[in-house]
């Protein structure tokens, strides 16, 4: 990706802007002293260092010049910005690439977007005090109502932000969670959603002093209080904190109880001995594309982030008939908010309790490994909160029809044992649901059992499910001899023979 630069030092030194003819002038007037020198080698690394440097294609466009004022009225106009603390300008890039379809998601048209190489994050304003003026006359010339920072704002630095620029800012948590409450629908997921905004916006709370107040303090208020101790009484930021604290209980309690009965159902699998398989991975990666292939169930499929966010469990069978469960999850993303994993604890269980996992990668990503890395940090960090272990991993790489052979060799590098496949053609399924059958438990438990041929239901799973040794048709009905499952062999248990 090719990026353009608007290079400059810092305040107190002499500030440089991209001519028409991509070199560097100098500006006349700001900040500049006599000296006429050219600048240093070092003089100008530092200010491309501390520069803004805009990144290209993050501007929506408009294919349909129909659509213009329609989305002009409906869509926020945004600026994204980000800052570059480690790695390379191509991953930073990327990072704000992901930025912008996280916007354009949550419903926005983003016009521009930079990034700033720092150390780090500048504790008050994020991109540092001397480049918010810079960002504010780019906000104003894009026409922008809204910045967003690729980072989790502090308080300090959003409340900041937003009295210099004088127009709204979101951090990347605050977005993620909006496209989650656009997307959540059963009553578990609008809670969780909720639950996790309002621990997000609880530390953000704002006021404005006395004109806030809502009782008065002091004698006026019933108290012992004279002078110099009467004051505003409770102000409306404290009352809104007392209700948030109100309503993050009752969420919990609520999220508890959904939890039960998720647990009820889980235990009920458990006690059927049937397997489970989930399916991880990073957003819009095609996890319920995969389920559709494997199941033929008709799972919400869209191309959008975070299309998924209510778990959906499915039963499907290998193809010597062996029945396991296959769990569609949220997926995940890098930063994913840590309001948002603990939010959804009961759901991403799931992912923590499966016997094996199926970590869905989107082979046209330009970072594949990046996705995996993000998934498997969030996997592991869920796995030690339940005090369990990760489960065994099996990589499917997806949307491998779109992908060209140089992509194929590089991810066969990387990923030696993963599955290559296409949910939307079928190519690779066949053998992903082979590989899935490998992984599963064998049956385990010998029976010796003379089956009544008014119970053939029964022989017929011994054939589907378990290993038959021997068969043999009597008077009396069919004896078998098998190897099948716990479940299996508890309903052979009324007619096991004895010799």
């Amino acid at each position: 990706m090719r990026s353009r630069y608007h290079t400059d030092e810092r305040p107190e030194a002499a500030e440089w802007n991209t001519g028409a003819d991509g070199a560097d002038v100098r500006t006349a007037g700001e900040h500049l002293s006599t000296d006429s020198r050219e600048p240093s080698i070092g003089e100008m690394e530092r200010a491309e260092r501390a520069s803004l440097r805009r990144v290209s294609g993050l501007s929506t466009e408009l294919s349909d010049i129909t659509e213009v004022e329609y989305r002009q009225l409906r869509l926020e106009r945004v600026v994204l910005v980000g800052v570059w603390t480690e790695g390379t300008s191509a991953q930073a890039e990327s990072s704000l690439a992901e930025l912008g379809r996280l916007a354009e998601t949550a419903g926005s048209e983003v016009l521009d977007g930079v990034v700033q190489r720092r150390d780090r994050p500048d504790p008050a304003t994020y991109v540092g005090a001397g480049k918010v003026r810079e960002l504010r006359d780019m906000a104003l010339a894009a026409g922008a109502d809204t910045v967003i920072c690729d980072g989790e704002l502090a308080p300090g630095q959003l409340r900041q932000l937003e009295e210099k620029l004088k127009i709204k800012v979101v951090d990347r948590t605050a977005l993620i969670l909006d496209i989650f409450a656009q997307h959540a629908s059963s009553k578990e997921g609008k809670a969780q959603v909720e639950l996790a905004q309002l621990q997000y916006y609880l530390p953000r709370l704002r006021g404005w002093g006395d004109k806030m107040s809502r009782q008065a303090g002091g004698r006026a208020g019933g108290g012992n209080g004279g002078v110099g101790t009467r004051g505003p009484g409770e102000t409306k930021m404290e009352t809104d904190r007392r209700r948030i604290h109100k309503r993050i209980s009752k969420l919990r309690k609520e999220l508890a109880s959904m939890s039960t009965i998720r647990e009820t159902k889980r235990s009920r699998r458990v006690a059927n001995a049937v397997p489970g398989v989930t399916i991880a991975g990073y957003t819009n990666a095609g996890k319920s594309s995969l389920l559709n292939a494997l199941t033929g169930n008709g799972l919400l499929v869209e191309d959008s982030l975070f299309a998924t966010l209510d778990p959906a469990t499915r039963s499907a069978r290998t193809p010597d008939g062996r029945p396991y469960t296959l769990s569609d999850t949220v997926g995940f993303v890098r930063h994913l908010p840590h309001q948002l994993v603990e939010a959804f604890r009961s759901t991403l269980e799931e992912v923590t309790r499966a016997d094996l996992l199926l970590h869905v990668v989107d082979g046209t990503d330009p970072a594949p490994q990046e996705q995996v890395s993000a998934v498997r940090e969030v996997v592991t960090e869920i796995s030690a909160e339940q005090g369990g272990t990760v489960p065994p991993e099996l990589v499917v790489v997806n949307k491998a029809d779109a992908m060209d052979n140089t992509k194929v060799v590089e991810l066969r590098r990387l990923l030696p044992e993963a599955i290559f496949v296409s949910a939307r053609s079928g190519t690779g399924v066949e053998e992903l649901k082979r590989a899935v059958a490998d992984w599963m438990p064998q049956p385990d438990v010998y029976v010796d059992a003379l089956v009544p041929y008014t119970r053939g239901e029964l022989v017929s799973r011994v054939h589907t499910e378990g290993e038959l040794v021997a068969r043999e048709h009597t008077a009396e009905g069919t004896r078998v001899r098998a190897k099948v499952r716990t479940d299996l062999a508890n309903a052979l248990e009324p007619f096991a023979t004895t010799g």
